[in-house]
């Protein structure tokens, strides 16, 4: 983690993400946004008859879907990205109590302490993951009909819809608390953040990365 000082009078910033971690981040978030407002339209009989054009709805829902994987795949190629797949994948002791702070509603920065990613944000990257492969693996069952039996098609059918739908109340959880730390969209927006933020929400990460650095 790098430190920039900042002209007087501003807040030194921290360096926390690298372009290959927001592009893959932005990339799939278009692609997921097309999946879901593209899966409205197909569902929500009123939205269906303001858009019409149902066959060109569906292909372009077909193959957002598809290319969801492929913005993770390319990212693949950076170190920096691979690092902090690392980060988001591996669980410490401290997210223990990060988890057991937010069931007691413990609001005290103290009581939650956290890496580069907070125990919630890891939980749900993997949730959000495993979810889009299992959309993924049902939306081909249903999309090439004629390779699986008719009983496959209706549970693959049953479950990405009703996967669809939690899938979009997850989401529009994730964009609130988004929308409710505009220092951690700036550091998505543009890879840094104020230290003070970062010593307060990610003290683990702000402690430990010099190490990590090197």
């Amino acid at each position: 983690m790098s430190l920039r000082v900042d002209t007087p009078g501003r807040t030194a910033s921290v360096r926390r993400f690298g372009p290959a971690t927001r592009w893959v981040h932005r990339t799939t978030a278009v692609l997921m946004g097309v999946c879901v407002v593209t899966a409205a339209c197909l569902y929500v009989p009123q939205l269906a008859e303001l858009v019409g054009r149902r066959e060109l709805v569906v292909r372009v829902h077909e193959w957002a879907g598809l290319a969801l994987p492929v913005p993770v795949l390319a990212g693949l190629v950076s170190r920096a990205f691979r690092a902090d797949l690392g980060f988001l994948n591996r669980f410490g002791p401290h997210d223990r109590v990060w988890l057991r702070a937010a069931l007691r509603r413990d609001k005290r920065r103290s009581s939650r302490p956290a890496g580069k990613f907070n125990a919630g944000q890891k939980i749900y990257a993997a949730w959000i993951a495993g979810a889009t492969l299992v959309m993924l693996g049902t939306g081909l069952i249903m999309w090439f009909t004629h390779l699986t039996p008719l009983v496959w098609r209706t549970s693959a059918t049953f479950v990405h819809d009703w996967l669809a739908l939690t899938i979009g109340i997850v989401l529009a959880g994730h964009i609130g608390m988004a929308l409710g730390d505009p220092e951690a969209r700036r550091g998505m927006r543009t890879g840094e953040v104020s230290r003070e933020w970062a010593e307060r929400e990610h003290s683990v990460w702000r402690r430990s990365a010099p190490r990590e650095e090197r």
